[in-house]
């Protein structure tokens, strides 16, 4: 009856936003007083899986199949039903995001199960089992109650702070049986991005729009991002442009994300954009015009030239730093 957890690792590597998820089903399994179960695919070191322990998992199924090092959503579907009818999981958590969102309705479908993408809470089982939800682009939030035997949550990355336990969890193998079908696609080639901060999973993202004049001028926002030890992120006609890579591209049409900070330069604020970032803790809005719709859902606004400020502010940053060394 454990709380089944889908894993994200990246070659080998556990994600931080899936120790995210695996504290946010301890968290369920307390209100359910019963355990947490990890679920991890493909190729990954017994040493990274056994620290699960510390953010709330007490056991890992491990289906090491090299072909699930790249996702496969039928593939992974087929795992972690395996995994849930193995382990009587009525609560499944995966994250809302691409690996999520190709699993865990084919999963819901399976399992006949309720689903919830985009969960902000925990469940509140005082009135049944009430999740708080991001509706409309994240404009709105909706509460919704799960009532089937068996429920699916998708988590919104970077919703909860992260906090290391005492534990360690212990592994098991698991061989799971795919259909002819599980593995449709043939993947022929992965260009991964090397030596940066992944977006998806920053605290910390400087990002630039329009008012950045051009592609020559980037090397300001990067240096404030090198600062503060932050991802780079753009707006879509930047990346329309060409004047940063499309990996970059936040927005509706682009990736979601949720960092502790957000810094936006010369980025108007349209409804588009703002839904992949407003659910920033905190939002800093730098914008010559004082009309600029992004000043309304900003934390802090700075009215100026963004050649100038963005200087300054790196300058700032630097005394800062060695002042609190």
């Amino acid at each position: 009856m454990s709380v089944l957890v889908l894993v994200e690792h990246t070659e080998g590597t556990i994600k931080k936003k899936s120790f995210e998820a695996v504290q946010y089903a301890a968290g369920i399994a307390k209100q359910q007083n019963t355990s947490v179960t990890a679920l991890v695919l493909g190729t990954v070191a017994d040493g990274e899986m056994t620290a699960l322990g510390q953010y709330g998992a007490q056991k890992v199924l491990h289906v090491a199949d090299a072909r699930l090092n790249e996702l496969h959503g039928r593939a992974y579907a087929a795992a972690v039903t395996a995994a849930a009818q193995k382990e009587g999981s009525k609560v499944i958590v995966t994250l809302n995001d691409v690996n999520g969102r190709a699993v865990a309705p084919r999963v819901a479908v399976k399992l006949q199960a309720g689903l919830v993408a985009g969960a902000l809470s925990y469940p509140d089982t005082e009135k049944g089992f009430v999740v708080k939800k991001t509706v409309f682009s994240g404009k709105a939030f909706a509460f919704v109650d799960v009532t089937s035997p068996v429920k699916v949550i998708m988590l919104m990355p970077n919703t909860f702070q992260l906090q290391k336990v005492d534990g360690t969890a212990t592994v098991e193998k698991l061989d799971v049986a795919f259909g002819d079908k599980a593995f449709g696609v043939t993947v022929k080639e992965v260009n991964k991005v090397k030596g940066e901060v992944p977006l998806a999973e920053a605290e910390l993202v400087v990002s630039g729009g329009r008012g950045m004049k051009g592609p020559e001028n980037w090397g300001l926002i990067e240096d404030l991002a090198k600062e503060l030890g932050a991802a780079t992120a753009c707006s879509r006609p930047v990346a329309d442009s060409h004047w940063r890579p499309h990996h970059e591209h936040v927005g509706q049409t682009g990736g979601t994300i949720r960092p502790n900070l957000y810094i936006a330069v010369g980025i108007s604020g349209a409804i588009q954009h703002l839904a992949g970032v407003n659910g920033s803790k905190t939002i800093v809005v730098i914008n010559k015009d004082p009309e600029a719709p992004f000043f309304k859902a900003a934390t802090y606004g700075v009215v100026g030239d963004a050649m100038e400020i963005l200087p300054r502010l790196t300058t700032a940053v630097k005394k800062f730093k060695e002042n609190h060394k």
